[in-house]
């Protein structure tokens, strides 16, 4: 075969830039984890001893993380050609690498993604056997990083767009919720989008629900602290466990996740009052996959194969969904579940927000 040198080396290109940012998603957790964004945003510019000095840590191991973090673009090297030597360059964090790496508040707070991916090849020999027998992986058998990144990754999105956007573009549901109903969210998980919700709609009586143990005792823990405990409803149960009855009820990046999401639907359809709505936040698929082959399509549908695929995989049925199933594949499962209206209430470049009505 004839090689291109020059594609040839476009895909080498291509293979050291991807080989270092897989590199770089845990080192910039550990950034987090020891205080080092904080550090360098709170601080102002400093050399690599000087950072070292601010958070407690040896100098050497500072100075080659600051490259890393320079080189990734996550952090800016101050120009000064008094100073291009590793110890004595000066590093600091532009408002908006700030934004995604220490404010929690901020829409564009990315940690809690550096966490899940950072966590989630740990599963890898699970997945080489998964591969080979089409075996799932139960969303129980990861580790904390997993759920908690998880939490951290969904809860800027769900804080900037739930009530604002998502909510709304469901036709009534706002105003419904403002004057008090019942409902549910299912898949809870540490009940970020609960207590964002219960927040915002003090009216409305709220249960969560998620069939992982420790995510409910986080989520009841999250509640109290946020001083909604006495609104929200915290209960370990499967979806197929929903009994209701509920105006709303509610599944926020998870009925993917779900190996049986037509019984999850069937489940929340009986559960349903005659005028109820049901809203799915799903991540952004399509139906075409070129529509996919990009960086995001890349990050999700890799997020998919670790985690979303396997879980979906884990038990029967074993639907095995992902997080790029498609709009006909949802609309048609929220279909065959009984609904008898289900559309795209909104599309973002992040997400899709159905909406069915019984």
């Amino acid at each position: 075969m004839q090689i291109d040198e020059t594609v040839a080396g476009l895909l080498q290109e291509r293979i050291i830039a991807d080989a270092g940012g897989a590199m770089a998603i845990p080192l910039a957790l550990l950034g987090d984890r020891l205080g080092l964004f904080d550090a360098l945003a709170g601080g102002g510019p400093a050399t690599a001893s000087e950072l070292a000095e601010r958070t407690g840590l040896a100098e050497r191991y500072v100075r080659e993380w600051l490259l890393v973090m320079a080189a990734s673009r996550y952090i800016t090297y101050q120009n000064d050609p008094e100073r291009t030597s590793a110890s004595t360059a000066m590093y600091y964090l532009t408002p908006e690498q700030a934004a995604f790496f220490t404010d929690t508040e901020s829409p564009y707070y990315m940690v809690g993604a550096f966490q899940t991916f950072s966590s989630a090849p740990r599963t890898f020999d699970r997945l080489v056997e998964a591969f080979r027998t089409g075996d799932g992986i139960g969303w129980h058998e990861h580790d904390d990083d997993t759920y908690i990144g998880n939490e951290r990754f969904f809860r800027p999105a769900y804080k900037a767009h739930l009530v604002r956007s998502w909510i709304p573009a469901l036709n009534g549901l706002h105003q419904r919720l403002i004057d008090g109903v019942r409902a549910a969210d299912v898949g809870c998980g540490l009940g970020a989008s609960t207590i964002i919700l219960a927040q915002a709609y003090p009216a409305t009586e709220w249960t969560g629900i998620d069939s992982h143990p420790r995510s409910i005792e986080l989520a009841r823990s999250r509640a109290a602290d946020a001083g909604v405990s006495d609104r929200i409803d915290f209960q370990q149960a499967s979806a197929a466990e929903l009994s209701g009855p509920y105006d709303f009820v509610a599944f926020l990046d998870c009925l993917h996740d779900m190996p049986d999401p037509l019984g999850a639907l069937h489940a929340a359809r009986a559960a349903m009052f005659s005028d109820g709505y049901v809203m799915l936040v799903e991540p952004k698929s399509s139906d075409d996959i070129t529509d996919g082959l990009h960086p995001l399509g890349r990050m999700m549908a890799a997020a998919s194969v670790f985690v979303c695929l396997p879980s979906g995989l884990s038990a029967a049925p074993a639907t095995g969904l992902g997080n790029q199933a498609g709009p006909t594949r949802t609309l048609q499962l929220a279909h065959e579940a009984g609904f008898s209206t289900a559309r795209i209430a909104l599309s973002t470049p992040f997400n899709l927000v159905y909406e069915l009505r019984p």
